[in-house]
């Protein structure tokens, strides 16, 4: 009989083995024929990205990026009804409060997996089916591909809890057409099925139930190139006739988007929002009302430097202003009246966007020496 400390060794030893094709693990990597396979498996929360999952798929993508036998990579969601949800923004609150080191882990983790997302040398393939959101976004618009379906709901929401639009949003967002970046970064506007890829944020676009066949003709592919790869996603893109001839959703915003949100200053966006008076006008007004003034401000500015920038030096950029949301006080009062006590009335401090300096928001962008980001 094993002495019970080796028993545990043991169990310990077949757990972490058991652990990738466990059922019940928080993600599951896997590799079939040519493709490579990683699925977000917390339905229950939404597939909402953890610390411990960033710590599983980063190593696994580095290791299939060398791997000869490794052609693409596919990620996607379980439970039918988010590709991921987001960041577990609950999670990192609690720790920020008592300046605990996940606050500083889980967004330097993060960034550095979205940067071998944006870099990587393989076929990146994202199933964007269902809700996509904050750290979700970030796990699939830096890749090659990103399938979105009739179930697709995009939102950057993170002013409304005192945050700003991460996970690289200051180099994707910048770089859609006209405006449309910083309104969807501001306001927290959500794009629904088709109208992702006509944002520009997905590049095909598939029925859902057809998912499942997209995935084995991909698994089937004999050493594909990029090329074959984007071949097969067109061929299942042009059969997909849902909401085909619906126009996109900002189409006849479009030309007041691109006026009103290229001003310099949150000061002038409202300015402008207020001269307009449209009802189109007044309904941003009372979106950008509700949301945190130094998240605002802080968001214009990242996505402006950020529209000039690498994705690296964005990633650093937007890991010095998480760790500045981590000293700061929106950030937790928009988790408590969003998520924790469900009020929706955040108390923003300062309150006012005239309040919020430009000397604070410099001390925002600062480096923050040796705690710097390296990527």
């Amino acid at each position: 009989r094993l002495k019970p400390f080796n028993r545990l060794q043991v169990i310990l030893q077949h757990l972490k083995m058991s652990k990738q094709t466990d059922s019940t693990a928080e993600v599951l990597l896997e590799k079939r024929g040519g493709a490579a396979i990683i699925t977000l498996n917390r339905p229950k929360v939404l597939n909402a990205l953890t610390l411990s999952m960033i710590q599983q798929i980063y190593p696994q993508i580095k290791t299939w990026e060398q791997d000869p036998e490794t052609f693409l990579i596919i990620i996607k969601g379980t439970g039918g009804k988010a590709f991921c949800a987001g960041g577990d923004i609950r999670a990192i609150a609690d720790a920020g409060k008592v300046g605990d080191r996940l606050a500083r882990d889980f967004f330097r983790e993060e960034y550095i997996l979205n940067n071998a997302i944006g870099t990587c040398k393989k076929p990146y393939v994202a199933l964007i089916d269902g809700i996509t959101m904050g750290g979700g976004v970030g796990l699939s618009v830096h890749g090659h591909f990103r399938v979105a379906t009739e179930k697709t709901l995009f939102a950057m929401p993170e002013t409304a809890i005192g945050l700003f639009p991460d996970v690289g949003g200051g180099y994707f967002l910048p770089r859609l057409s006209g405006k449309i970046g910083y309104y969807l970064a501001l306001t927290g506007f959500r794009l629904k099925g088709r109208d992702v890829l006509k944002a520009g944020i997905a590049t095909h676009f598939v029925e859902s139930e057809k998912l499942p066949a997209l995935e084995k003709d991909l698994i089937a592919l004999k050493s594909p190139s990029t090329e074959n790869i984007a071949d097969l996603l067109n061929s299942y893109h042009v059969k997909s006739k849902v909401d085909q001839e619906k126009e996109f959703v900002l189409d006849e915003h479009m030309e007041k988007i691109n006026s009103l949100f290229s001003a310099n200053s949150m000061e002038e966006i409202v300015k402008k929002l207020k001269q307009d008076g449209s009802p189109f006008a007044i309904k941003q007004l009372e979106t950008i009302n509700k949301m945190s003034p130094t998240s605002l401000k802080m968001t214009l500015r990242q996505l402006r430097e950020g529209a000039s920038m690498s994705l690296q030096d964005v990633l650093m950029m937007e890991y010095r202003l998480s760790q500045a949301c981590m000293r700061g006080h929106d950030f937790y009062e928009g988790v408590r009246a969003v998520l924790t006590d469900k009020d929706q009335s955040p108390r923003w401090k300062p309150a006012a966007l005239e309040e919020v300096s430009d000397e604070f928001l410099d001390d925002c962008f600062k480096p923050l020496g040796n705690n710097d980001l390296k990527l």
